[in-house]
């Protein structure tokens, strides 16, 4: 089994930063690309960063410049740091990954699952 746990949301003030963390535990063989998701009151979920095994990154535009995603492979966590926050950042935040996993009963066989973590709330207000 494999479990994402996200850390880091709160109440901050606008203007202010948080770092959100997503650490995956569990039956891990390697992580593919990893992304931070939210879902803000009363609109649909949206994705908002994503970073590829590889280090590569992209941001939807409304967050560009002020959010930053990054990952430790060694520690197979994910981060999301938010600077410049805006009341309209305000949202439950989930991580999501592609999980390579080996199989108990079949040598040299894995195979890739996506899966999602609790999500954090993040509350940006004055």
């Amino acid at each position: 089994q494999v479990q994402l746990v996200e850390s880091g949301g709160g109440l901050v003030q606008p203007g202010g930063s948080l770092r959100l963390s997503c650490a995956a535990s569990g039956s891990i063989s390697s992580i593919n690309t990893m992304g931070w998701y939210r879902r803000a009151p009363g609109k649909e979920r949206e994705l908002v960063a994503t970073i590829t095994s590889g280090g590569g990154t992209e941001y939807i535009d409304s967050v560009k410049g002020r959010f930053t995603i990054s990952r430790d492979n060694a520690k197979n966590t994910g981060y999301l740091q938010m600077n410049s926050l805006k009341p309209e950042d305000t949202a439950v935040y989930y991580c999501n990954a592609d999980i390579w996993s080996d199989y108990t009963d079949i040598p040299n066989s894995r195979y890739l699952r996506n899966y999602w973590g609790q999500g954090t709330q993040v509350t940006v207000s004055s």
